[in-house]
């Protein structure tokens, strides 16, 4: 059930962002200590840029604590950024037929894939689906 007050609903999704960025902190150990790469496998194949969209996802954390008021529009801009990312790395490697090499099962989404596909892909819809209707209510004054 929604609350009657705008205000209270994105003081509850302010919270739900910024505990789900907070997160990042245990995706990333089980990433690299544990090998267990849920939040960002569409980088699976290229260890510094993972590592670096880590220090992003970081980043926009820290520019929530920073600046609560910016923490709807941070996190609708990054989630629509993590959407075309999953859709283009996952669809890309479902739609293909086979590898380059000819290989049809070399480039079969695996379970961390798929489960990360799941995951970041509904918190990113999530996160960008209520940032977009939270800015649209900001913009016409409501």
């Amino acid at each position: 059930m929604l609350p009657a007050d705008p205000d209270q609903a994105t003081g509850r999704t302010r919270g739900l962002l910024r505990l789900y960025y907070a997160a990042t902190a245990l995706f990333l150990a089980l990433d690299f200590v544990l090998g267990l790469n849920l939040r960002v496998a569409f980088l699976d194949s290229f260890p510094v840029a993972r590592l670096g969209y880590y220090g992003v996802l970081l980043a926009c954390l820290v520019g929530m604590w920073y600046r609560p008021a910016l923490t709807v529009p941070i996190a609708t801009v990054e989630s629509l950024v993590t959407l075309v990312a999953l859709i283009l790395g996952f669809g890309s490697r479902v739609l293909l037929a086979t590898s380059p090499e000819g290989d049809a099962q070399a480039i079969a989404p695996d379970f961390p894939e798929i489960l990360n596909f799941l995951l970041a892909g509904a918190a990113a819809y999530v996160a960008w689906w209520r940032g977009a209707r939270d800015l649209e209510r900001r913009l016409r004054g409501g």
